[in-house]
């Protein structure tokens, strides 16, 4: 019997044209198996659904392979293993993931297939269906947050001005893996002073200043699902200008989330952000979309931004994050990870709170509220 998530692609398949659909993606796999999978190819069709991997895997997908497919280990070329399945199946026309299928493995197939058979190139179709996250997907990108937030609470009582940004990206990669990450979900970006002006800067051995703004931007990966949570630490006295950008940032997502609802056009929350850092007169230093979709990759669909009037559905999952960068000064960037419901929206790694006079600048809190 086909799981429930191939049977939302079997629809796309005919409408597309297409007997079969060869999945090269390592999260498009990851999905339809509903496992971290790696080195596989999956070949899915109504007749048969294959899962290609070779001996150093095997037994590991002996373990956590449904049903709904059958697994050929590859001995030899797995590019004639593919095409030989195909015509076993007797399949004629079968899509490939245009976007991450190299042309080198394409000709072999292609070659392997001979005229038999033709690949035909798509783009989206699993990407679409990712959209919509499920309830166990929800609850492991909030568990994946959850692990976010106690590292940069954490991290608060780690930095003093002398640390070296890698020294702090090191520190947060080894308290989340050991509070429950696998690993961390992208390159940790830690930025200090002038290097947080870079929207993603490379951390590197430069040391954190006295009054120095530090960006952070991070995330953990729980049983392959996401989280990507950016805050903003200062190390001594807020000046004036630091203070005004960080709460227009700030503003601008609480306007932004508040649009967040079944039916709203994705434009219109990246316009309602972006209109109010342009009124405060930051504009042309927010230079990125809005947002991005988190899942099993750190940057998916939805893509929030001004040019999307796809409208929002209950489970979808994306980052807000304005930003404002001022080029040799500083930047400031506030990203949070909600979730659509059916009446708005949930803020999975909670908001931060404004500045305060009366805050200490060590403990202003921007991994506030977690």
């Amino acid at each position: 019997m086909p799981t429930e998530r191939l049977q939302r692609l079997y629809p796309k398949l005919k409408q597309c044209g297409l007997d079969g659909l060869l999945v090269s993606l390592p999260a498009n796999i990851s999905y339809l198996v509903e496992f971290t999978s790696r080195d596989s190819y999956v070949l899915v069709s109504e007749k048969y659904n294959t899962y290609f991997t070779d001996s150093r895997y095997t037994d590991e997908a002996k373990k956590y392979l449904k049903e709904s497919f059958q697994l050929k280990k590859t001995n030899g070329s797995v590019f004639k293993l593919i095409a030989q399945t195909c015509l076993e199946a007797g399949l004629k026309k079968i899509g490939f993931e245009e976007r991450y299928l190299p042309y080198a493995e394409y000709k072999k197939i292609q070659q392997h297939l001979g005229k038999s058979a033709r690949l035909i190139p798509v783009n989206s179709l699993l990407e679409e269906i990712r959209r919509i996250k499920e309830p166990q997907e929800v609850e492991k990108i909030r568990q994946a947050t959850r692990i976010t937030v106690q590292a940069l609470k954490y991290i608060k009582k780690y930095i003093r001005p002398g640390k070296k940004e890698v020294e702090i990206a090191g520190e947060l990669e080894r308290f989340m893996r050991y509070n429950g990450a696998g690993r961390s979900a992208f390159e940790l970006i830690v930025a200090a002073g002038a290097n947080s002006a870079f929207a993603h800067h490379l951390s590197c051995d430069k040391k954190t200043g006295k009054n120095d703004v530090v960006l952070i931007d991070i995330g953990a990966d729980y049983e392959g699902y996401k989280s990507d949570l950016t805050r903003v630490f200062f190390l001594g006295k807020i000046n004036f200008l630091a203070r005004r950008v960080y709460e227009v940032v700030r503003e601008a997502q609480l306007i932004a989330i508040d649009k967040i609802r079944p039916g709203c056009p994705i434009s219109e929350v990246d316009r309602a952000a972006r209109d109010f850092i342009a009124k405060n007169g930051f504009g042309p230093n927010f230079s990125h979309n809005l947002g991005h979709g988190v899942g099993l990759e750190v940057h998916e669909a939805p893509q929030i931004s001004p040019k999307q009037d796809v409208e929002l559905q209950p489970g979808m999952v994306f980052t807000v994050e304005p930003a404002a960068y001022l080029p040799g000064k500083f930047g400031i960037r506030i990203e949070d990870i909600v979730l659509v419901t059916k009446k708005g929206c949930e803020v999975l790694s909670g908001l931060v709170k404004p500045l305060s006079a009366a805050t200490r600048p060590r403990d202003t809190d921007t991994s506030n509220n977690m």
